[in-house]
């Protein structure tokens, strides 16, 4: 039998509310009052209150490029289209032009994420009557296959800056969360792509660190590798998830979610040797000095597995611990958990 993480379906909110901060200020605090049965509802109220956030601002609008046939020259004149209709007998310019439009990537990414919820049979009448009312406003921008969305082609700038947590909420809705309940438990039953809850999960827990601890430095950086000479040319990039700097003292976490932590051989369990391997090459990688003051962490969501993954280890000067994050609590014991962590970077030695 396949086990499955369970978690929280209003953790996934406060998880969204340090992934995109925005979500903690102004109309999305009511939000966060809110029961939710299940996923789609809450991901259907944040995007309601999000478009008509948008909306109260003005939809973002950029030019796009335009190729048709007028009566009066507007713009460019294209020769070679202007001659074909002139051969077809047709008195039409071909022209090509700049228009300011609404119906750019942007809008609608949101407007084909709000009809998939309005389609949704889960999705509570409140919600689509929200939705519904909103996209009156996005008449003139089309709907388009999430499948072909070129999410790195969306580049956010000043006037666009307010779409970057709905561009992500919507990245979330498309990647297809699915919940169930079992035994009164909300469960995410299946990810149609792992990776999306895995970048909120990595995300959530540093952004956390940067609210909540700022006597710590938390970033994700790059760890340079330690060598003898420059030779670096055919070397991957070590990236790190989160980096805790404070005390003279450094700890880095790796964040891992999935279905299972551990892996097993003979009967037994054991933490799985690429994740240790990989945080042992950047722990001592970043330890230049051999100094013994940097750590690293394994940090695995919890899942229901009979024994999961924890552990402290001392090796070759510095230490390495297991972790795992129990997601489907009250938020204040996440909370707990994280500033357990962040204390033992402020305390005298990591342990």
């Amino acid at each position: 039998m396949i086990r499955h993480k369970s978690i929280l379906i209003k953790n996934v909110y406060y998880m969204l509310s340090y992934a995109f901060t925005v979500l903690g200020q102004g109309d999305y605090e009511e939000v966060a009052t809110e029961d939710f049965e299940n996923i789609h509802n809450l991901f259907a109220a944040i995007l309601s209150k999000g478009i008509n956030r948008q909306l109260k601002q003005g939809l973002y609008r950029e030019y796009l490029n335009r190729k048709e046939d007028v009566v009066v020259a507007r713009g460019k004149i294209n020769m070679s289209g202007t001659i074909r209709n002139k051969l077809a007998r047709k008195r039409l310019l071909n022209c090509e032009y700049d228009e300011l439009s609404e119906n750019n990537l942007m809008n609608q990414v949101l407007k084909t994420a709000a009809v998939l919820l309005l389609r949704h049979a889960k999705v509570n009448v409140e919600y689509k009557n929200e939705l519904k009312k909103e996209m009156l406003f996005f008449s003139n921008v089309d709907t388009i296959d999430p499948l072909m969305i070129r999410w790195a082609n969306i580049r956010f700038q000043q006037n666009n800056s307010t779409y970057r947590m709905l561009i992500g909420l919507c990245r979330l809705i498309f990647d297809g969360m699915l919940l169930t309940t079992d035994s009164g438990e909300y469960r995410l039953a299946t990810f149609l792509n792992k990776q999306s809850m895995s970048r909120l999960y990595e995300k959530f827990i540093l952004e956390y660190y940067k609210n909540e601890h700022k006597e710590l430095h938390a970033s994700s950086s790059q760890i340079p590798w330690n060598l003898d000479d420059d030779k670096n040319d055919m070397l991957p990039i070590m990236q790190s998830d989160i980096m805790l700097n404070g005390n003279d003292k450094t700890l880095i976490i790796d964040a891992k979610y999935y279905k299972t932590s551990t892996q097993s051989r003979y009967d037994s369990s054991t933490i799985r040797s690429a994740h240790l391997y990989q945080i042992y090459s950047y722990v001592k990688n970043y330890d230049k000095g051999r100094t013994g003051d940097v750590s690293g962490m394994l940090l695995y969501a919890k899942t229901d597995e009979d024994t999961p993954p924890s552990g402290s280890y001392s090796m070759d000067g510095n230490k390495i611990m297991v972790r795992t994050l129990d997601l489907n609590c009250d938020f204040a014991k996440i909370r707990k958990q994280l500033d357990d962590i962040a204390v033992m970077v402020a305390s005298p030695s990591l342990t």
